[in-house]
This record gives structure tokens, sequence and C-alpha cells, in this order.
């Protein structure tokens, strides 16, 4: 397995038996749903089916920990300041006010604010679980071959799957970069500054860079010598043919796109109001 954060990980489950296509039409209906909405009973159910498809995809945590919590710190930030420059953004929206503490001067936290907020905070659980899955459960060759088969040009595909590969690549060479650096004296540690420690971590991105040149121009000319490109179609090694549980996900999606889109259109806006 490769513990390169962000990588393909290889496992036999429903969801890596799906091909990358249909799990990518998928996500894009069910982005969608949520970002459509502002009703809490429908976030909270996306909440509970993303869960269990991460539950069936037995990615462990620990494999993705490092995003989740990277995401949930730019979260709060996200949450402090939209109460901070829009304190009564959810008593506009929902229409009434319900004080439930005063900061300070002007500034009161309402039930109305928070559940707005709350409901904001809940889409990243939606999409969060879904994005993360949909990476590491995907083989990048095998995404590629997928959408080439939808209509995608196959440089476009191809250059999707380089990408893919080349993220867990990028982090491979900057681990061996810094402990480099940390065998001639550089310290990386938690014993540093603070500002001494972002100094040193800058000082791995020269070589970082100029590695990463030099391995597009080796993969640039191995793939020009290989005459990529010149003709209209090629042939892909990890092909996969759509089977019925891929037209059933995509059918999931579509259904969940439909129930967001009609609870808008039958209550007239995006958001469900429980002041009222």
């Amino acid at each position: 397995m490769n513990n390169a954060m962000l990588s393909y990980i290889k496992k036999d489950t429903p969801i890596h038996r799906f091909t990358g296509a249909a799990k990518l039409i998928f996500f894009i209906f069910w982005v969608a749903a949520s970002m459509i909405t502002y009703d809490t009973r429908l976030l909270v159910a996306l909440v509970i089916v993303g869960g269990i498809a991460f539950r069936f995809s037995k990615i462990r945590f620990k494999d993705v920990s490092f995003v989740i919590y990277f995401i949930l710190f730019f979260l709060v930030i996200n949450t402090i300041l939209i109460f901070a420059f829009a304190p009564y953004q959810g008593v506009k929206i929902y229409g009434t006010r319900h004080n439930l503490l005063h900061i300070a001067g002007s500034y009161y936290f309402t039930k109305e604010q928070l559940f707005y907020q709350f409901n904001i905070a809940i889409k990243y659980f939606v999409t969060l679980p879904m994005a993360l899955l949909f990476i590491v459960t995907t083989d990048p060759s095998e995404f590629a071959a997928s959408l080439n088969k939808i209509g995608v040009g196959y440089s476009i595909a191809y250059a999707v799957s380089l990408t893919l590969r080349y993220i867990p690549e990028i982090q491979g060479e900057y681990h061996d970069i810094s402990f480099a650096q940390q065998a001639r004296g550089i310290d990386m540690s938690s014993k540093e500054k603070f500002t001494r420690r972002i100094k040193n971590a800058i000082s791995i991105l020269m070589p970082l860079i100029f590695s990463s040149l030099d391995r597009i121009e080796t993969i640039s000319c191995a793939m020009e010598l290989r005459a990529f490109g010149n003709n209209k179609k090629r042939t892909w090694y990890k092909e996969r043919k759509f089977k019925k549980n891929d037209f059933l996900i995509i059918a999931v999606g579509v259904i969940l796109f439909a129930i967001s889109l009609g609870l808008n259109l039958h209550r007239g806006t995006r958001y469900f109001n429980p002041f009222i």
C-alpha cells in the first residue's frame, strides 16, 4: 500500500469496483445536490450516507486524517469569519430573531445564525468524505480510460491520470529532500522555533521545484518519443466496461440531485426554516 497522502489505495471493496467515470459522475451530482440546498434534513441524510460509504470502502481514518484535519482547520476559520463579518445573516434569511448570547457591543449570537452556520459546516461533512473516497479509491489509469470512454479526449484524460499519479510522487520527493536536509543539520522538529522551521521548510522548495521540472521534462520526452497524441484514438491497458452497479450509482446520484432540487422548488427557497 502506498502511504503517501491522497494517493490511490488498492483494496477489494464495492466502492473500489465502481469505474472511475461512474464515481466522477456520481460525485458531481452529489456535490450539486448538497450545494443547491440548505435543507438540514437532507444534508444530515447525505452525511450519514457518506459515512456508510466511507465504512464500506475500508479506508482507515489515519490514511486521510491529515487532509481531514487540514480542512477542518479552514472550516473553523471560515465559521469565525462568517460570524465576524455577517453576524445576522441567519436572521435575514429566516426572518426571525432569537438571541442566545451577547458577545460584545451590537454582536449577539442568535439561534438563526447558529442554525445557518451549522448548515454551512455540515456541507463540508457532506462533500469531504466523498471527495476523499473518489481520490483514494480510483486507480488513475483506470480513471483516465473511463474518462476517454465517456467522450473526454484521451490527451486530457491522460493529463488527469498523470496529475493523480504525480501527487504521491511529489510527497515522496518532499520527504526525501527533507530527510537529506535534516541529515545536513537543518532541524525540522518541534524543538526549533516556529519561524525557523518555516524558513527551513522553504529551503526544501527550491530542490523540490527543480526536481519536479526535471521529472516533467523526462515524462514529456518519453511521451514524445512514443508519438503520444499523433493518433485520434488509443487503447487503454486498464479499461473497464460499465456494469450494472455503475449505472446504479449514477442513478442514485441523479435521484439525490432531483430530490434536492425538488425540495427547493416545493418550498420556493433553498432554506429549510424551523423558526416558523
